[in-house]
């Protein structure tokens, strides 16, 4: 299937980019029953034979307890498909439910606990690795979100190790985008199970940012793939945090000079005196700084 083989190599180089999987890992496949997970696992293991290292897989299922789960349906599919695989049994529903006031999404805090118990899971499981289905859309997505509503320049890393150091989390799907997953995902015909059971009111930020999104696309078919290039081609010095210029060793600019450099244009992508209309006034503000008048 060309779409299968299209999203295997976006998995493999991703995966070459950014060192996730390598000899002898223990990959923790954590399977929720959406789209996303259920490709993921599917390439993941399609991947093992196109490599010239062994790595194994363990899929694992969280059962969080949620009204009208069906839980015989993951299991009935790791069976059948011959995965190894662990269904985890965690009543985390009863403590959103105490925890969350009325009327707010319980995400967040499902997220948590979430993902302490997979975490725990896969020390459990002697896994390398803890591989979840973040596409690419998720990715932009959430650099989005964190740029409009936290005042951040954060997204989804395509590897992360854990603040503990004991755990590393992959995203495989980073180069797929949404839509090749879950054409992919239909046309093998994967038993997705609904990701609305808890009742909880959708993630509306999310949810605006996506319609956001997608009608920016709908204008121009390449911001999406811009703004995830965007997180690879980074300019510190061009950004405004300190602390990080500290950390590469660069000069923080300071002074009447560097701030006469910046006006004129010396400086890449500053007004400089080719630059149409304001090419008069910044001069004369210029003259006038140097003579002592500013």
């Amino acid at each position: 299937m060309a779409l299968e083989n299209k999203l295997l190599g976006k998995v493999m180089s991703a995966s070459h980019d950014f060192g996730m999987i390598g000899p002898d890992d223990r990959v923790m496949a954590c399977v929720s029953g959406g789209k996303d997970s259920y490709v993921m696992l599917h390439l993941l293991r399609a991947m093992q034979s196109k490599v010239p290292f062994e790595f194994t897989i363990v899929a694992v299922n969280l059962d969080q307890k949620q009204p009208n789960f069906p839980a015989d349906v993951i299991p009935r599919f790791m069976e059948e498909n011959g995965y190894d695989y662990r269904v985890v049994e965690r009543d985390t529903y009863s403590v959103v439910l105490e925890k969350v006031p009325e009327n707010k999404t319980y995400c967040s805090l499902c997220s948590r606990l979430r993902r302490g118990i997979l975490y725990d899971t896969a020390v459990e499981l002697g896994a390398t690795k803890i591989a979840l289905g973040h596409h690419k859309d998720d990715i932009v997505e959430t650099l989005a979100l964190n740029l409009f509503y936290s005042g951040q320049l954060k997204a989804m890393p395509p590897i992360l190790r854990s603040d503990d150091g004991r755990n590393t989390v992959i995203r495989p799907l980073a180069y797929c985008y949404e839509e090749e997953v879950a054409e992919l995902a239909a046309a093998l015909a994967f038993p997705i199970i609904p990701c609305d059971l808890c009742g909880s009111q959708e993630n509306l930020q999310r949810k605006k940012v996506k319609a956001l999104l997608a009608a920016l696309h709908a204008e121009n078919p390449k911001v999406k793939g811009n703004l995830f290039a965007a997180l690879g081609n980074v300019r510190p010095s061009h950004l405004l945090d300190r602390k990080l210029w500290k950390k590469l060793g660069i000069d923080a600019p300071s002074g009447k000079d560097e701030f006469l450099r910046g006006i004129e244009g010396e400086d890449e992508g500053g007004c400089g005196a080719g630059e149409g209309a304001l090419a008069g006034p910044v001069t004369a503000q210029v003259a006038e700084l140097r003579l002592g008048r500013g």
